[in-house]
């Protein structure tokens, strides 16, 4: 998948025009001999899955048989794009609407079934004789439909708007039936209005892919973009699954040092000792080694339930371990881990907060780590999704 023309980079003197009109950049085909991709690591579990979640991976499969039914019939490749991104946001929409009305707290459903409709696009003969460039458009087209980023528009009148994102499932090797708090949130939260002490405020929400790939080709800067742009929402959180309780983080850093894979089994090069940069087009990603969030915390950490919500000013660089008070302390420093850790939970909060400084954006922004589920926990899950619609009322109150 591309997102991004592989030479762009954002930098300070990018205009605001040229940014937007980056967004979801892709090269139409011609037709040509009907030509199959390969299947991707993160698609071939798909079986795997069935044999133990079969009622999971197969719970929208009325939206893969109209995808089917689509691409057998389509007359043209202009009507099978329309109808891929059609279906990409009835994917969306059904399971937002099965999970609200069936309060189970799954977002695995969501995640295997984009799946199986990507591996149905990339494997499937067709009479429309599909190029290899033409089926990963409609991939594309499907990925961003289907992750809730053509439905990112505030309906109601309220006083204030958040963007909030929320991540797949992943270490799906360790665990076939793994499921995301953050995915959850992001799906329940999704047109929601909150109200707190007559203030009110809508949410939008997308779902991030677990891939190195899709961050290097520049998918956080291509989704928030335009907000930062036009600098016209009140508050961006980003959201992912972290460790005991939540976390508020604080200081994210520039490097990647996890050694944990993504969903496509891919590394991400760095180390403890040897972190590396992640890359944003073909060159590498500009900025600071750490960067500060903007979050109303003060009044996000007197969220109350079941966790405790911290914020956590621990980083670790390749001199030590510690807990700075302000970026001046980490002059000087390189970034091994920033307070998000060293993967793409820490990654997509640099990003975000560093493209809302380049674009000198005023919007408050940071990222919530939630508590760690070790499978499927609708329990567990029910807890954590409150008491973040709790920090999000409070925060209502400062931003």
């Amino acid at each position: 998948m591309q997102f991004l023309p592989t030479k762009f980079i954002f930098t300070s003197k990018t205009t605001a025009s040229l940014v937007i009109g980056l967004i979801f950049c892709l090269t139409k085909a011609g037709y040509a001999a009907d030509s199959n991709l390969e299947a991707t690591v993160e698609e071939k579990r798909i079986e795997k899955a069935a044999n133990h979640i079969n009622k999971v991976v197969t719970r929208h499969d009325n939206v893969y048989k109209e995808f089917a039914s689509s691409f057998e019939s389509a007359d043209n490749y202009h009507q099978l794009k329309y109808k891929t991104i059609a279906l990409g946001d009835k994917l969306w929409q059904t399971a937002k609407d099965s999970l609200s009305k069936i309060k189970d707290f799954d977002d695995r459903g969501l995640y295997w079934q984009r799946l199986k409709i990507n591996r149905y696009i990339r494997a499937k003969s067709s009479h429309l004789k599909l190029s290899k460039i033409q089926r990963e458009e409609l991939i594309n087209l499907f990925e961003k439909s289907s992750r809730g980023l053509n439905d990112l528009s505030f309906k109601a009148t309220t006083h204030k708007k958040i963007i909030l994102t929320g991540f797949d499932p992943f270490l799906l090797d360790r665990n076939i039936n793994q499921s995301n708090p953050s995915g959850v949130v992001a799906m329940l939260l999704d047109g929601m209005v909150l109200e707190h002490k007559g203030i009110t405020a809508e949410i939008n929400s997308f779902m991030v892919p677990v891939r190195y790939t899709d961050f290097d080709q520049g998918f956080v800067e291509t989704s928030l973009a335009p907000y930062y742009i036009k600098n016209d929402i009140d508050m961006i959180t980003t959201v992912s699954m972290g460790r005991k309780d939540f976390d508020l983080e604080r200081f994210p850093g520039k490097r990647r040092s996890a050694s944990a894979p993504d969903n496509n089994n891919l590394y991400s090069g760095g180390s403890k000792t040897s972190p590396i940069i992640s890359k944003l087009g073909s060159r590498e990603l500009s900025g600071k080694e750490f960067v500060e969030f903007s979050l109303p915390v003060e009044k996000m950490i007197e969220a109350q339930g079941k966790y405790k919500v911290i914020d956590n000013h621990q980083v670790s660089t390749l001199k030590k371990t510690f807990k700075p008070e302000s970026l001046t302390e980490l002059k000087g420093e390189i970034a091994v881990s920033g307070s998000g850790g060293g993967y793409l939970s820490n990654e997509i909060s640099y990003r975000s907060i560093r493209l809302k400084n380049e674009l000198n954006s005023s919007i408050p922004t940071g990222h919530i780590h939630t508590p760690r589920i070790q499978q499927y926990d609708p329990q567990a899950t029910s807890e954590i999704t409150k008491q973040i619609i709790q920090m999000l009322k409070l925060a209502l109150e400062e931003i």
